[in-house]
C-alpha cells in the first residue's frame, strides 16, 4: 500500500489523513483538504443520521479500568461514506455510560484555528513547488489540482506535506467519502447533545506540526506518492475501512502500520510511536482519578507492536478487548 493510504489511516485520514491518517493526524484532514468548501449537507446532518448496523461484532473497542475508573479506546476512521454500516451496541453503550469524551483534538472542525497554522506551517513561497519537483511532476500537480478546481500555480507556494494533503482529498471526496460522516465528528455532535465534555489528547498546532516537521525529503515522497497513485487512493482506503467496520485488528496493523514503517521509519516515529507513547501517558493520569471516560483515535493507533495498548500492557496496565 502507499505511503498515501498509510498516512490516511494513521490518521490518515486521512485518514489521516486518509488513516485513515486514516492521517494518524486524521482529524484535520478534512479541514486542511478544503472539505468545508466542498460538501453540501450541514455537519449536524451527518451527526443525527441513522448509522447502519455493522456485520458481525463491528469495529473494536477496548477498556482499561481500575477499581473507580473506566476508559474506552475505540479505533476510528475519520473520513467515511456516509452509508458505512459501522453501529454497534457495544460502542453505544461505552459512550452512553461515559462522562467525558476525548478526540486526537477537540476541535476538528474548527476553521478559523486552522488558517493561523496554514500560514505558519504549511506555506513556503520562497520555496516554491516548481522548484523542487521536475516539469512533468508538476504538470501531474496541475492535472491534480485541476480536478479541485484549483490549478497548479495556486498550490504553488503550498510546502509539500500541504499539497500532498490537499490533494489527497479529491478522489475521496468523489467516491463518496466525507470528513463530515467521519467517526469523530458523528461522536462529537452526540457529545455536545449530550451536554458531554470534550476534549483532546494534542492540539491542533501539535497535529499540523508532526506533519511539517517531516524532513523535505519525506514531505516530497508523500506529495510524490499522492500524484502517482491519484486514482488508486479509494482502493486502498475501502480496504482499511472494511477491515476496521469488521473488528479485523490485524489486517489494520498490516495494511496501515506495518507498511507504513516499512515505508519510512521517520514517518511510523512521526505519526504513531511518539504520539501514542505520549497518549499512554496521559490515559495513566486519567486512570488514577476515577469516572468513565470514551476515547476515540485513529485506527491505526490501536493497532500493531507500538500500539497504544501495548505500550499500556508494557508499562503493567491490563487492557481488555470488549
Amino acid at each position: 500500500m502507499p505511503l498515501l493510504a498509510r498516512l490516511k489511516s494513521s490518521s490518515a485520514s486521512a485518514g489521516r489523513i486518509a488513516v485513515g491518517v486514516a492521517l494518524g493526524v486524521s482529524l484535520t484532514f478534512g479541514l486542511l483538504a478544503g472539505a468545508p468548501k466542498a460538501l453540501a449537507q450541514d455537519a449536524h446532518e451527518h451527526a443525527h443520521a441513522a448509522i447502519l448496523p455493522a456485520v458481525g461484532d463491528g469495529p473494536a473497542l477496548w477498556s482499561v479500568s481500575d477499581a473507580d475508573s473506566t476508559i474506552y479506546l475505540f479505533g476510528a476512521v475519520h473520513v467515511l461514506r456516509p452509508d458505512t454500516p459501522w453501529g454497534s451496541a457495544k460502542i453505544d453503550e461505552a459512550f452512553d455510560a461515559s462522562q467525558t469524551v476525548i478526540f486526537e483534538i477537540s476541535n476538528p472542525d474548527d476553521q478559523s484555528a486552522l488558517t493561523p497554522l496554514i500560514r505558519q506551517y504549511g506555506l513556503s513561497p520562497q520555496t516554491p513547488l516548481s522548484s523542487l519537483l521536475t516539469p512533468a511532476e508538476f504538470a501531474d500537480l496541475d492535472a491534480a489540482a485541476r480536478t479541485l478546481g484549483g490549478t497548479g500555480a495556486g498550490l504553488d507556494p503550498m510546502r509539500p506535506w500541504l499539497a500532498g494533503v490537499t490533494l489527497s482529498m479529491a478522489p475521496l471526496v468523489k467516491a463518496g467519502y466525507d470528513p463530515q460522516s467521519g467517526v469523530e465528528m458523528i461522536l462529537k455532535h452526540r457529545a455536545e447533545d449530550a451536554g458531554k465534555p470534550i476534549t483532546g489528547l494534542e492540539t491542533l498546532e501539535i497535529q499540523i506540526g508532526t506533519l511539517a516537521g517531516l524532513s523535505e525529503p519525506t514531505q516530497l515522497a508523500f506529495l510524490r506518492s499522492t500524484l502517482a497513485d491519484f486514482d488508486e487512493a479509494t482502493t486502498e482506503l475501502d480496504a482499511l475501512v472494511n477491515a476496521w467496520a469488521a473488528g479485523d485488528v490485524d489486517t489494520i496493523d498490516r495494511l496501515a502500520v506495518t507498511e507504513m514503517r516499512a515505508d519510512s521509519e521517520e514517518v511510523y516515529q512521526s505519526l504513531l510511536v511518539r504520539r501514542n507513547a505520549a497518549w499512554a501517558d496521559k490515559i495513566q493520569t486519567l486512570l488514577a482519578g476515577s469516572g468513565t471516560t470514551f476515547i476515540a483515535v485513529g485506527s491505526a493507533h490501536l493497532a500493531g507492536d507500538d500500539s497504544v495498548q501495548a505500550i499500556l500492557q508494557s508499562r503493567g496496565v491490563i487492557v481488555t478487548r470488549r
